[in-house]
C-alpha cells in the first residue's frame, strides 16, 4: 500500500498488476476497499489483465480527512481522484469504475477533464436531480442521529430497509469511517448531486451503467436517465445475485472494447 497527500487529507491506495490497461476502482459512501470486498461489490478486483488502482476516499477506510463537509462533496472528491491519477498513471487515459458516491465522483471528474478517461463504468447510480433533495434531508437526519445516539443507531436504522434483491443475503457491515467523522461525511453527501443534465449529455466517453432493481437509494430512474443523456452508453440491470456475479465480465468486455 502507498499514500498520497492532497489538501486536507492523505489518500491510501494500492496498485495491482503490471501489464494491461489502467483501471481505477472507487467505492460508495461510508465504505472502503475493505468494506466493498466484504459486501461483494469489489467487482473491478475480478477483472483480469489490468493495472488496477484502488483507493479509499478521504475520510474513509485508511485515508484521513478533516471535519469540513465541503471536503466530501463529489466535486471535491473528483479533484482528489485527478491528483491520484496524475500520481499513479501520469499522462494515461484510465478506465473508471465506481458505485454510488464513486459514480458521482467519476462523473464530476469526467465532466471537468474528459481527457483523463478511456471509459466509465457507473455502478448503482445514486439519487440525483429531482430525487436528490429528499435524500439530502435523509442524510442530514442521519447526521444528527449519529451525533445524538452514535453510529450503531444509524446502522440499525439503515438495516430496517430490505436489501435490493440483487444483493439479498449480503453481510451487514459497519461504516468504515471514524465515528466522529461520519456526520461530516454525510453532510458532504447531502450537499452533493450529479453534474447538471446538460453537462452529462456532453460526456462522449464509452459508458457502461450497471444498476439493480428495488433500491430507493440507487433508483433505476437515475441509471435510465444517464443512458438517455450519454450518447455512447449501455445499461445492464441486475435483479438477482447471479446477475451481479456477471458484472466483472461486463466490465472486462467494456474495457477491452475500448482498448
Amino acid at each position: 500500500m502507498a499514500t498520497l497527500d492532497v489538501p486536507g487529507a492523505t489518500l491510501d491506495f494500492d496498485v495491482d498488476g503490471t501489464e494491461g490497461p489502467p483501471v481505477v476502482a472507487l467505492h460508495g459512501l461510508t465504505s472502503s476497499r475493505r468494506r466493498e470486498a466484504l459486501m461483494g461489490l469489489d467487482v473491478a478486483d475480478r477483472v483480469d489483465g489490468v493495472r488496477l488502482l484502488r483507493y479509499d476516499a478521504r475520510g474513509h477506510g485508511l485515508s484521513t480527512g478533516r471535519h469540513e463537509p465541503g471536503d466530501y462533496r463529489w466535486s471535491a472528491l473528483a479533484r482528489d481522484l485527478a491528483a491520484l491519477l496524475d500520481h499513479v498513471f501520469p499522462g494515461e487515459r484510465v478506465h473508471g469504475v465506481g458505485p454510488s458516491m464513486g459514480t458521482g465522483t467519476l462523473l464530476h471528474a469526467a465532466v471537468a477533464e474528459p481527457w483523463r478517461f478511456a471509459t466509465l463504468t457507473l455502478m448503482i447510480p445514486p439519487t440525483a436531480w429531482a430525487t436528490r433533495a429528499a435524500k439530502a434531508t435523509e442524510y442530514e437526519w442521519s447526521s444528527r442521529l449519529v451525533e445524538s445516539s452514535g453510529v450503531r443507531a444509524f446502522v440499525a436504522a439503515a438495516d430496517e430497509s430490505p436489501d435490493p434483491p440483487a444483493v439479498a443475503g449480503r453481510p451487514h457491515t459497519m461504516p468504515d469511517v471514524a465515528e466522529d467523522l461520519v456526520p461530516t461525511v454525510l453532510r458532504g453527501a447531502a450537499a452533493s448531486d450529479l453534474p447538471p443534465r446538460s453537462a452529462v449529455a456532453d460526456v462522449e466517453l464509452p459508458t457502461l451503467v450497471l444498476a439493480w432493481t428495488d433500491d430507493p437509494a440507487h433508483p433505476l430512474e437515475t441509471a435510465e436517465a444517464l443512458v438517455e443523456l450519454i450518447p455512447s452508453s449501455r445499461l445492464v440491470v441486475a435483479s438477482h445475485p447471479d446477475d451481479v456475479a456477471l458484472w466483472p465480465k461486463e466490465i472486462s468486455t467494456h474495457v477491452r472494447a475500448a482498448t
